[in-house]
């Protein structure tokens, strides 16, 4: 299966945070699955860090994901005509940009967030 972080998920993995849940864990370690980090995931990041929000760096996170076995997930034309139709459940624009890649991909969305739900079946609250 095809499973798509959100990114404060795979931060959590990242720093093997106890805010990561058991069923995310598994998801993200079972070897028969494909994991996949968007690029929309370290846009945010830099982004955040560039404000002082987190301190984490993109190239560091890139090379995590390298040594992970993760696949990078490039946002795409595709992505985008599929994010033109998406209903605005969710104003943040990089979990819109996800909600539409697991759409298009077809890929699970593993994310913490309640509201994504509402989005379609692809969505996995852990």
């Amino acid at each position: 299966m095809k499973v798509l972080l959100d990114t404060h998920v795979f931060l959590w993995a990242l720093t093997k945070s106890e805010k990561l849940t058991k069923k995310a864990a598994n998801l993200i370690t079972n070897p028969e699955n494909q994991v996949l980090i968007s690029a929309a995931t370290l846009w945010e990041v830099a982004i955040k860090k560039s404000i002082g929000r987190i301190e984490f760096v993109p190239e560091q996170l890139i090379d995590y994901i390298h040594k992970s076995g993760y696949e990078q997930l490039p946002v795409t034309f595709d992505h985008c005509t599929v994010l033109a139709d998406l209903p605005l459940h969710h104003r943040d624009p990089f979990d819109r940009m996800l909600v539409a890649q697991s759409i298009f991909e077809p890929a699970v969305l593993v994310t913490h967030d309640q509201t994504l739900s509402q989005y379609n079946c692809t969505v996995m609250v852990v």
